[in-house]
């Protein structure tokens, strides 16, 4: 069963950073392969919204409030996706989710959640 785990959240000052990561991995050691990753995020009281996309090809895309502040970005083991979010917002305060398609030579390409990490913004 392939766990994807997000870390990097925390409490943070307007105008500060985190880098976020998601990583894919099984307990059996076997090979994982993240194909497309979306990092989406909810906050309390909204409905969950997309943040950036990380094609198969390496291409990344953003929504209009993640332009120009938020990078998404994977390593070239394809195990780990990173979401680098600079000049934070207060309203950036939600909870940040990896949805990936990811390949394991048993299962081969499913689509997975992680469990989420919190932003917080301070003002």
């Amino acid at each position: 069963q392939v766990q994807l785990v997000e870390s990097g959240g925390g409490l943070v000052q307007a105008g500060g950073n985190l880098k976020l990561r998601c990583d894919a991995s099984v307990r059996s050691a076997s090979i994982v392969r993240i194909n497309q990753a979306i990092w989406y995020r909810q906050a309390p009281g909204k409905q969950r919204e997309l943040v950036a996309t990380l094609s198969a090809s390496g291409h990344p895309d953003y929504s209009d409030y993640a332009k120009g502040r938020f990078t998404v970005s994977g390593d070239n083991g394809k195990t780990t996706v990173y979401l680098q979010m600079n000049s934070l917002r207060s309203e950036d305060t939600a909870v940040y989710y990896c949805n990936a398609d990811v390949w394991t030579p048993i299962a081969g390409t499913r689509n997975y959640w992680g469990q989420g990490t919190q932003v917080t913004v301070s003002s």
